[in-house]
C-alpha cells in the first residue's frame, strides 16, 4: 500500500493486500484511534472518495483504487508492548506452525486475542511485538479469553480473505476438548439451537438459545467418561460467540470451570482436581492451505492445569 503525503488530504493507493476489503473496515484500520462514529460521518458525508466517486460504507476495494482520506486527527497509536517482557517473549514458545503467510498459535489460557477493556494487550498485540518487521498481521477468527489451543493468524490480506471464505463454506475443521458436568448421552451426537448475543446494562455479553437467535450448530462425540462428568470432542460447524459453551448448557451439561454459564457446585468440585481455569480447549485445526494448495492439520497439547484434571479423574 503506497501512501502519497500531501499536507492536508491523504491518497491511498490500494494493492493486493487491500484489494476486495470494504472501505469501512479499511478506515477503521488506516485510521486506528479515529472513533468508528467519526469514520462513518467521513463516508456518509462524501468526504471520503474513492477514484474521485462518493462510495457507500459497503463498498469492496480494488487493486489500484485510489482512496481520498480527508484531513482527520489520528489519535497517536499505541505502542506496542514490549516483546521482552516475559509474557510476550513467552508466546514464542506457543507456535505451533509459522510460514510467510500464516501462524499457528497454542493460545494459552487468560490472554484475550485483542487488547481493550481496560488490557495492556491480547494475542494479536503480542504477535505484532515478536515479529515488528511483519507488515500484516491478523486473526483468522477468535477463542474466548479463557478458551485455550489451535488460532489461525494471517499474515497476508490475501491469506485472511482465502482463510475467511474456508470459514464460510464451512471447510475449516475445528475440534475442541470440554469437560462437561454429568454423563453425556451419546445419543446427543450434534446440537442445533439457535443463539441470540446480548449485551447487559454492565456490557457484559451472555448468549442464551433463542428462536430468534441465529444458527448455531455444534457435533459431540464422547472422548471418555468420568464418575460425575464427561470428556467431550466438541465441533462447532457455525463460530457463533461462546457457542460451545452455550450448547453444552443448553443440553444440561455445563463445561467446567466455566463462570458464566457454568455450576458452582460443580466448578468447586473440579477444583479439588486441580482445575483452576475453564475446561474448554482448541485442540486441533484442519484447513486448506490458500497459498501452498495443501491441506494442514495441527494439534494443541492441553496445558498442565488439564492435564492434570484429567489425569487426577482417571485415579478417581
Amino acid at each position: 500500500m503506497q501512501k502519497q503525503d500531501a499536507p492536508k488530504v491523504q491518497f491511498v493507493t490500494i494493492d493486493d493486500n487491500h484489494a476486495g476489503q470494504r472501505i469501512d473496515n479499511f478506515l477503521v484500520t488506516f485510521l486506528k484511534g479515529v472513533p468508528k462514529s467519526r469514520v462513518y460521518r467521513i463516508l456518509r458525508k462524501g468526504e471520503v472518495r474513492v477514484n474521485k466517486k462518493r462510495i457507500k460504507p459497503v463498498y469492496r476495494l480494488a487493486d489500484g483504487d485510489i482512496v481520498r482520506i480527508p484531513p482527520i486527527h489520528v489519535s497517536e497509536e499505541k505502542a506496542l508492548p514490549n516483546a521482552k517482557l516475559e509474557k510476550i517473549a513467552s508466546l514464542e514458545k506457543h507456535i505451533i506452525f509459522e510460514d510467510k503467510y500464516l501462524m499457528v498459535i497454542n493460545k494459552p489460557s487468560g490472554i484475550a486475542v485483542h487488547g481493550g477493556s481496560g488490557l495492556k494487550f491480547g494475542l494479536i498485540e503480542g504477535l505484532r511485538a515478536l515479529r515488528p518487521d511483519a507488515k500484516f498481521l491478523e486473526l483468522v477468527h477468535r477463542l474466548d479469553r479463557d478458551t485455550s489451543g489451535c488460532i489461525l493468524v494471517a499474515k497476508r490480506r490475501s491469506t485472511l480473505r482465502a482463510l475467511h471464505e474456508q470459514l464460510r463454506e464451512k471447510t475449516v475443521e475445528k475440534n475442541y476438548l470440554a469437560l462437561v458436568l454429568g454423563q453425556w448421552d451419546k445419543a446427543d451426537k450434534a446440537v442445533n439451537a439457535p443463539l441470540l448475543k446480548n449485551t447487559l446494562q454492565s456490557g457484559e455479553r451472555i448468549v442464551r438459545v433463542n428462536p430468534e437467535g441465529k444458527e448455531s450448530y455444534t457435533k459431540f462425540k464422547i472422548v471418555q467418561r468420568f464418575e460425575n462428568c464427561t470428556l467431550v470432542q466438541a465441533s462447532p460447524v457455525t463460530g457463533r460467540t461462546h457457542q460451545i459453551r452455550v450448547h453444552t448448557l443448553h443440553t444440561g451439561h455445563p463445561i467446567a470451570g466455566d463462570d458464566k454459564y457454568g455450576d458452582r457446585q460443580f466448578d468447586s468440585e473440579m477444583k479439588k482436581s486441580g482445575l483452576n481455569r475453564l475446561f474448554l480447549h482448541s485442540a486441533s485445526l484442519r484447513f486448506f492451505h490458500p497459498n501452498e494448495e495443501t491441506t494442514m492439520f495441527f494439534e494443541a497439547p492441553m496445558d498442565d492445569s488439564l492435564k492434570a484434571t484429567v489425569a487426577a479423574l482417571r485415579k478417581t
